[in-house]
């Protein structure tokens, strides 16, 4: 069975991130080490634009031909000087999974949530924070959310200290405490270690793959990640394009079993 859609959000996307990457950014690009080190901190002191996509062509425990593909786009912004920031992300998802003589279509919005972090520490070296963040019931299709709102919280730390290695992690926690009496009950928690190595003029190595654990299934998938990524400077703008191929070791469940991930994210830093 042929899908005609299965390559569209990820060829659109990802296409031109390969190519903005690897061919030469012209007119007023300037690179910044400074930047670079700071570009992949999720709690910069800055407003910031993302736009990141998830494709998987190999889900474990379905047949072949199932696939995945989740774009994310994600705006954050501080405030109070800097000692709190709000993100919000919204995802718009495409899910074919055939398993069991069983096909699964569906296309849409998938479930938006937010995150208030209070950063206790925020230096150039390092930036910590943690609060609380919540899930809405906005799926436009059952299987592409859960139709429960869930509540819980994040923790996030970046380390800075070198500016040739950062470092760092995300860990959530969420579970349903309303919404659809019809549709199950969550308990949903995710570790996101984070690495980048430096090379120089604004190239970067780097690794952020996410540990997700649904306790209520007893299902994971524990996948490792090595990508590479570029930093430029366009004005006060730092653009930070990267591609990051996944593959889980550990995995039970109906999960990702091989992705890529690919994403722009933009800093918009204080003239």
């Amino acid at each position: 069975m042929t899908h005609p859609f299965k390559f569209y959000h990820f060829k659109i996307f990802s296409i031109g991130l390969l190519l903005s990457i690897f061919i030469p950014i012209h007119a007023r690009c300037q690179e910044s080490d400074a930047s670079a080190a700071q570009a992949n901190n999720p709690l910069a002191n800055m407003t910031a634009l993302n736009f990141h996509d998830y494709y998987v062509p190999k889900l474990s425990n379905t047949e072949e031909g199932s696939y995945m593909n989740t774009g994310w786009v994600r705006f954050a912004a501080p405030f109070a000087k800097g000692k709190l920031l709000i993100r919000v992300s919204v995802p718009l998802s495409t899910i074919a999974i055939q398993s069991s003589n069983t096909v699964t279509n569906a296309n849409g919005l998938g479930d938006v949530n937010a995150f208030l972090s209070y950063n206790f520490v925020s230096k150039p070296a390092a930036t910590i924070g943690i609060g609380p963040m919540v899930s809405t019931p906005s799926a436009t299709n059952n299987v592409l959310g859960t139709g429960k709102w869930q509540g819980g919280f994040a923790f996030v730390a970046f380390i800075a200290k070198s500016p040739a290695f950062q470092f760092g992690g995300l860990v959530t926690w969420q579970a349903s405490f309303a919404g659809q009496s019809n549709r199950a009950s969550t308990n949903i928690g995710a570790v996101q270690p984070f690495y980048f190595w430096q090379l120089g003029k604004g190239t970067y190595l780097r690794g952020a793959p996410t540990w997700a654990f649904d306790f209520k299934n007893e299902a994971y998938s524990v996948p490792l990640a090595l990508g590479i990524g570029k930093v430029v400077k366009l004005g006060s703008t730092v653009c930070n394009l990267f591609v990051e191929p996944q593959y889980s070791l550990l995995i039970y469940g109906v999960q990702p079993q091989f992705q890529v991930f690919t994403g722009i994210n933009l800093q918009f830093s204080k003239k």
